[in-house]
């Protein structure tokens, strides 16, 4: 069937192999005739083989797991490779009559003593030209005997098939007529010629049917075969495909069309046999599949891997009884994890595994036991996936919650929830938890790290991490122990006793029914001396286990190094060198290991292989060249326990079983040129550099030429469908590109790759994206790689937060064409981008941030919370390192010391905590509170001492000083409670503690000892109030900040005023070498230098924010300082400039109280966020592509469609910016000689409006130089508050507190002519004007402070009220035909309003839970849409037509303006950016369309009238008719007109 198989080879098996892929599955033909000789394909440890796969295809398949091509050719039977006793007594009596036939079997057959029983085994049959003959005589020797033992009842009919059935019909027994439960995949293609019987004698029909050595038919072997095909058609004739073909003399011929069209037939027919298996069987896991299937079987893969290691467990049982004992006593008080540890092959897997099936006997109570054996499946290979199926796990056994969506986005939040999860389940004083992980060293994420962030270093009660680690070398083991420093926890495994050791043997022995003969066991034992190891000894078995009683075997190594190498050596003595080589160097070198079906695709690129393969017979295809895969076959099963089966990713690969034996291998196989070798010929394998039809050159040595032939290897695209993505390709290819130094290739179609990055970030997460960008790009010298790692990084919140959507990655021009869906299309880049000075926003694992300090040695960030967590991030590895718990309340200060080792915490519940950073654990608690009056201090002020090791805590009228080593108290001072001390400073150098009350006395004590050293009133202060205050060590003064903005220098000699600010001092901070004092008041900072007196002031002008600002700090080398106002807005300024402002910032979202330096870098967070980021602002003084234009105010005005952006100067608001941004550079200054506070484009007449604080609107010219117009203020010095241009820019509005002037604009030449005003009127209302818009028709709407809105007609001068907003009216707009307007308000809501009748239309309340309140709004220029930016940071887009919601954007920034253009809009953002978006909406929307599905806890509420009248006039007609006696009036049902969408 040569030329069946070919056929099916070449068209059929591609076909299928995509089928499968699109399904994510693996296609794997197991073929072990294909490629080999005749003499080895009829070999009887080739049907062993055979059979063996058969029953692994059987177990493992999904779908087609049989094929078989039956003909009229029944085979030859095979010569058994084994006889049991009492089958060759059996035998053997039959053949006691014929002494040459007892002779040639007893030649052949062996006896066997160390098998249990006895058996006798097939011996070599000579060379193959002499084994053919000698063998058919064999065959017909024992065929006649078990014919006679049969007839007299002394074999089975089991027995007796072993002697009379050919290789064709066991298979097709053990692949189908055995089954009892269908046809399980199989199917039976059967080829019948026509009148092939008249034909038989004909030379051509000889290889067609069976024949006897002197060329007559072989009658028996045809009626053998004729009952095979009865069977088949009795038992399942559903997998029985016949082809009928007419006879002819050229039957085989490829020219003859008949066999032509019946092979092209046969593919057809297997590709949708097969296709149709695999769709089936789909189906059925389907049905029956379980929610949380893939932890199901994870949770079996780590069982059945502990039940088959504990079969053979011995010993051990002195250390089994001490650590029940621990956990006994441990079980009921909080405690550390266990680690046991132990070289490599000493018995810590097997020793988890006896611990994992004892745990319940050895606690005594019902326990939950999880037990992961780490680095044998993908899911324990790396932490994240490890956390997420242990909390799964535990969340199932104990009835809990499992983890939410949100929570399994972030690795942070997962460690957050698994460390939570512990402290539930111990609190249910319940059953007890004990966690086992084996083998930490096999742990991806871990291998490379400092710490272990996830890792519990207590345990609390009930709850018990087992953990194990290899010794011996630098490893995870060192790294635990830095963190976890209680010396009790370790616990060493020791090698077994010479008893012991013997005693495993012996149970590996018996377990395998073999035994040893004396001299054996003897030598066995002699070469294993004392050994104890475990591992050492399964090898010695795996060897021991192969020899027969008649083997005389050489001495075994001693250690396990030497047992490798002999092992290596002993198969490459059988198989070949190069082979073995290869093929463990294939294994050795991957990732996580290669599936059977993957290292044949690799062998078959390899032409060293081939070469090797086919030196002495040619492949039996012209067309296509691939590795026998019988070979591989062989070696695997000499390999045995070597091998380790692992699932990933719904595969099962080849891996090492032995650490030792991948050294080894590495050692002997993998060095220098030949490990870039294997690594490039795995790399061509998952690039597919070879695969669909490409050809590949190869000299055989038979032929002498070039062939170009196909090695028919599986194709590897990114994406086999639209939902299944190549996962092996992602995970593999990187590291073979790296480690065969195609560095190139990685750049450009790995790491530089947009198709790759979101392949590889839709199917794996932006965490294993981001792994890999950490993993490769340090091999290659290319910023531009940096560049797009940084990008992805400044991704990570958005992705944590709204999830990662298929438009954000695979194809996005593509996606948003296609879309089905309303959607906002950006046109240009408008967010932070890569290289800028953001960092990294963290978040993930705590509530608002109270308190921040650094450990600048360790590189972590310590963050106090509002919930009293203290978080320790690694700002490294961009994680969280430890979660220190223990405060009940909010923690209200963290200072770190001791070089970044310890850190001291303060909370709100009374409590100090001293922890240990680089362990996470807590070395003692202070209570400081009082059990009677737990009164919660207003104030608080802690300061440390590292000279003298003492810790100092003020809390309204209560000093309280620690020693830090010990605890103890070392004074304690209370004052009066009716003057309680709102600041305190410990001045070292004097040894003094100094205090400010209330009222304005100051309180001197010894630091040293608490005694009082005077007390005196502040002379230069009066009627003030200290509200900040910070110590200044070198001038042994405190410099203190008071109510009404005095700046006082006080002493212990007395009191000084040092400056008086116009408002209050908000804080006080100093830079770090105390030269230089910043004083924040109101919205600005005040610079001072120190000098002898004190401190002067330093700059002329002060530093300022658009808003109040809450905190500041100096860098490291006072050449900046950076400030945080309550607008979330963080201004960086040159010290050294004299306070040039080099950047605007944008903050959390929310305003910034937090700020810390640590080195370069710098933190920032606020109070009201759980996210912080961390900037380097080594960059903001360098050039940077696309800069943006520095606008603190939002009174941006855009012209030229998005060409110039207009804003007033930082730092002198009598002008206006005129920034262009192609160039990223300030273009001009206009000059407007007082503080502008709004500005409008006319975009048609290219004119700017600046309204200014004096009331004057100045008009520019934006095309030339020609002069400034002037509009005078209809009062003198009142402000102007916003103004606002018709939709034909003839009319302009100017609001001011209480007044509106209209006026005409009308074109003129050189410039447009502005009349006016032509209109003005008072609102006469005691609120003031927020906003306003005017028509063609001279109506005005405004809107003002308390959300009240009116439509004015100046013409007639009447006001109509519109209904009111419930708060400030942020914005109007009048749609482009002046039909209808638009307004919003601070509380997040829109109204659609009807200009003709003065009523809503439409309402929309749009809230989430981040920030609420609307910026702007516009039309769009056809009027359907309106467009609104949120204070949130998103914009909306919302149906004119219906009122419906189309679409949301977070961009990540608040739009200051919405412009409308042709197809969408243009918006300046507070970053410093232009949007420009195109918006598109079907025709016909799909109806379940849901613009809020990555926003979590996001809500939209629409109200519309005409369903509310509707709903009334239905309402009050159902009353009408109603006779309702108690005559109860009729409420509208509120909610019913609601569509609330979640």
């Amino acid at each position: 069937m040569d030329a069946e198989r070919e056929a099916l080879q070449s068209t059929a098996y591609p076909e299928v192999q995509t089928f499968c892929q699109k399904h994510g599955l693996m296609f794997e033909v197991v073929d072990l005739r294909w490629g080999i000789r005749n003499s080895e394909a009829t070999e009887h440890m080739t049907t062993e083989l055979c059979l063996e796969e058969l029953d692994r295809c059987r177990k493992t398949s999904i779908g087609p797991a049989f094929v078989a091509l039956l003909g009229d050719q029944y085979g030859p039977c095979p010569v058994p490779t084994l006889i049991e006793e009492k089958e060759w007594e059996a035998l053997g009596a039959q053949l006691t009559s014929k002494p040459r036939d007892l002779e040639l079997v007893a030649r052949h057959f062996r006896r066997d003593e160390n098998a249990v029983p006895p058996t006798y085994l097939l011996q070599s049959l000579g060379s193959s030209e002499a084994r053919g003959p000698e063998e058919a005589t064999l065959t017909s020797v024992l065929h006649a005997g078990a014919q006679e033992a049969r007839r007299l009842g002394l074999l089975s009919q089991e027995q007796w098939r072993r002697h009379h059935w050919s290789v064709i019909e066991w298979e097709i027994d053990r692949g189908l007529l055995s089954w009892t439960d269908g046809d399980q995949g199989a199917t039976v293609f059967l080829r019948e010629i026509q009148d092939l019987n008249k034909h038989i004698l004909e030379d051509c029909a000889l290889k067609m049917v069976d024949r006897l050595p002197d060329g007559c038919l072989d009658t028996d072997a045809q009626n053998l075969l004729s009952g095979l095909k009865g069977r088949i058609a009795d038992t399942q004739p559903g997998v029985l495909k016949a082809h009928h073909l007419p006879w002819s003399r050229d039957l085989v011929n490829p020219k003859n069309k008949a066999h032509a069209r019946y092979l092209k037939e046969l593919g057809e027919q297997f590709v949708a046999r097969a296709n149709h298996q695999v769709l089936e069987h789909l189906r059925e896991l389907e049905a029956g599949r379980q929610d949380l299937a893939w932890l199901y079987q994870e949770v079996r893969h780590h069982l059945g891997l502990s039940a088959e290691a504990n079969r053979a467990f011995c010993g051990r049982q002195e250390l089994l009884a001490q650590l029940g004992q621990r956990l006994r006593q441990s079980d009921s008080h909080p405690h550390s994890p266990l680690v046991l540890f132990g070289p490599p092959g000493i018995g810590k897997t097997a020793l988890m595994c006896k611990l994992a099936e004892q745990i319940p006997g050895l606690l005594g109570r019902k326990t939950v036991t999880v037990l992961r054996l780490l680095g044998m499946s993908q899911m324990s290979s790396d932490a994240r996936s490890l956390l997420q199926s242990l909390c799964f796990q535990v969340c199932l056994a104990y009835g809990l919650p499992l983890p939410p969506a949100q929570v399994l986005e972030a690795h942070a939040r997962v460690v957050q929830f698994f460390h939570t999860l512990l402290h539930t389940v111990s609190c249910r004083n319940f059953e007890s938890l004990v966690i086992l992980l084996d083998s930490m060293d096999d742990v991806d994420s871990i291998r490379h790290t400092r710490r272990v962030p996830w890792l519990p270093l207590q345990c609390p009660p009930r709850i018990h991490l087992i953990l194990s680690a290899c010794s011996g070398r630098q490893g995870i083991l060192d790294t635990m122990q830095q963190t976890l420093t209680d010396p009790e926890a370790y616990w060493e495994v020791k090698p077994l006793s010479g008893n012991q050791g013997q005693e495993m043997v012996q149970l590996l022995l018996a377990a395998s029914r073999r035994t040893l003969s004396p001299g054996q066991t003897e030598l066995l034992w002699a070469s294993l001396p004392e050994c104890g190891h475990p591992g050492r000894l399964r090898l010695a078995f795996e060897e021991a286990r192969k020899w027969a009683s008649f083997t005389i075997p050489a001495p075994l190594a001693s250690t396990a190094k030497e047992a490798m190498h002999q092992l290596c050596a002993r198969l490459e003595q059988t198989h070949g060198q190069l082979l073995v080589a290869h093929v463990l160097g294939y294994i050795v070198s991957s990732r996580h290991g290669l599936s059977e079906a993957e290292l044949k695709d690799v062998l078959s690129l390899d032409d060293e292989v081939l070469q090797a393969v086919y030196r002495d017979w040619t492949p039996p295809s012209k067309e296509l060249l691939r590795f026998p895969p019988l070979l591989w076959v062989r070696l695997r099963r000499d390999l045995g326990h070597c091998l380790a089966r692992r699932p990933v990713h719904g595969f099962t690969l080849l891996a090492m079983a032995h650490r030792q034996l991948a050294e080894v291998v590495q050692e002997r196989y993998l060095s220098g040129a030949e490990r870039a070798r294997t690594h490039g010929v795995l790399a061509d394998f998952f690039s597919g550099a070879w695969s669909q039809g490409i050809k590949k050159l190869i000299t055989l040595p038979l032929v002498g030429k070039p062939l170009n032939l196909d090695r028919m290897v599986a194709p590897q695209p990114l994406w086999f469908s639209d939902t299944v993505a190549n996962l092996r390709k992602l995970t593999e290819l990187p590291h073979h590109l790296v480690h065969s130094g195609r560095l190139e290739e990685l750049k450009q179609e790995v790491l530089g790759s947009m198709n790759w990055i979101s392949c590889r970030g839709i199917s794996g997460g932006l965490e294993s994206l981001l792994g890999d960008f950490d993993l490769y790009a340090p091999h290659l010298d290319c910023p531009e790689v940096g560049l797009v790692r940084e990008a992805l990084q400044l991704c990570r919140p958005a992705v944590e937060l709204r999830g990662l959507g298929e438009s954000a990655w695979r194809g996005a021009q593509n996606w948003f064409r296609m879309c089905p869906h309303p959607v906002l299309i950006p046109l240009a880049g408008f967010l932070q981008p890569p290289g800028g000075p953001l960092r990294a926003t963290l978040t993930g694992c705590h509530k608002g941030v109270t308190a921040m300090a650094w450990s600048v040695e360790e590189k972590l960030l310590v963050i106090g919370t509002q919930d009293g967590v203290v978080a320790v991030w690694d700002t490294e590895e961009e994680q969280v390192a430890h979660i220190l718990t223990g405060h009940t309340g909010e923690v209200k200060y963290v200072k770190v010391f001791a070089k970044g080792m310890f850190a001291l915490s303060a909370s709100k519940d009374h409590t100090l905590r001293l922890w240990n950073l680089l362990s996470g654990q807590e070395k003692f608690t202070i209570w400081d509170g009082d059990s009677k009056h737990p009164i919660q201090p207003e104030t608080w002020s802690l300061h440390l001492d590292e000279t003298e090791k003492v810790v100092y805590l003020a809390t309204g009228s209560k000093v309280s000083a620690w020693n830090l080593e010990t605890a103890e108290l070392v004074f304690h001072i209370l004052g009066d409670p009716s003057d309680r001390w709102l600041l305190t400073a410990v001045l070292a150098s004097r040894a003094t503690l100094l205090a400010v009350s209330q009222h304005g006395v100051v309180s001197l004590w010894s630091s040293a000892t608490g005694k009082p050293q005077g007390r005196r009133p502040l002379s230069g202060i009066k009627e003030e109030t200290p509200t900040c205050g910070v110590s200044v060590q070198k001038q042994e003064k405190m410099v203190t900040g008071f109510s009404k903005g005095s700046i006082c220098l006080i002493s212990p000699e007395g009191d000084r005023l040092l400056e008086k600010l116009p408002e209050a001092v908000r804080f006080l901070v100093v830079s770090e070498d105390e030269s230089l004092l910043a004083a924040g008041f109101g919205r600005s900072v005040r610079i001072f230098l120190a000098d002898s007196q004190g401190f002067h002031r330093f700059m002329a002008t002060d530093l300022e924010h658009e808003d109040i600002v809450e905190t500041a700090s100096f860098g490291p080398e006072n050449n900046l300082i950076v400030t945080g106002s309550r607008d979330a807005l963080i201004q960086v300024w040159s010290v050294s400039e004299q306070g040039t402002l080099l950047d605007i910032l944008e903050g959390v979202g929310a305003p910034v109280s937090l700020l810390a330096w640590g080195g370069a870098l710098v933190a920032t967070a606020s109070q009201q966020s759980s996210s912080f980021k961390v900037w380097d602002l080594t960059s903001v003084q360098k050039p940077r592509v696309g800069t943006p234009f520095l606008d603190r105010t939002g009174l941006t005005a855009v012209s030229h469609n998005g060409s110039y952006v207009y804003f007033p100067k930082i730092g002198d608001k009598n002008k206006v910016t005129v920034w262009d941004l192609a160039e990223g550079e300030e273009k001009d200054a206009l000059d407007t000689s007082n503080e502008v506070r709004c500005l409008e484009v006319a975009q048609q007449a290219n004119l700017l409006f600046t309204g200014l604080v004096s009331g004057v609107v100045l008009v520019f010219p934006l095309n030339s130089r020609q002069d400034v117009m002037c509009i005078p203020p209809p009062e003198a010095r009142k402000a102007i508050n916003c103004m606002a241009l018709s939709q034909d820019e003839k009319h302009l509005a100017i609001a001011y507190d209480s007044i509106v002037l209209v006026l005409d604009i009308s074109p003129g030449d050189p410039c447009p002519v502005i009349d006016g005003p032509i209109y003005t009127f008072y609102t006469q209302l005691p609120e003031t004007l927020s906003s306003v818009a005017v028509l063609a028709d001279y109506r005005v709407i405004y809107g003002m402070t308390n959300g009240d809105l009116f439509l004015y007609e100046c013409a007639n001068s009447k006001v109509f009220p519109l209904e009111a907003h419930g708060s400030r009216v942020t914005c109007v707009q009048v749609s482009h035909q002046e039909q209808l307007a638009v307004s919003g308000s601070e509380e997040a809501l829109l109204c659609l309003w009807d200009l003709q009748s003065c009523k809503w239309r439409f309402e929309m309340c749009y809230t989430n839970s981040y920030c609420r309140g609307v910026q702007c709004v516009c039309f769009s220029k056809d009027d359907k849409y309106v467009y609104a930016g949120l204070k949130d940071r998103s914009i909306i887009v919302w149906s004119v037509l219906d009122g419906t919601l189309l679409a949301v954007q977070f961009v990540h920034a608040v739009v200051n303006r919405i412009i409308p253009t042709s197809n969408g809009f243009i918006a300046p953002t507070r970053h410093g950016y232009l949007i420009r978006e195109r918006f598109q909406c079907p025709s016909s929307r799909a109806s379940q369309q849901d613009p809020l599905k990555n926003f979590k806890r996001a809500v939209w509420k629409v109200k519309s009238r005409q369903r509310e009248e509707l709903a009334a006039a239905t309402g009050a007609l159902q009353d009408s008719r109603s006779a309702s006696a108690q005559g109860r009036e009729c409420k509208l049902n509120k909610r019913s007109q609601v569509c609330l969408l979640v």
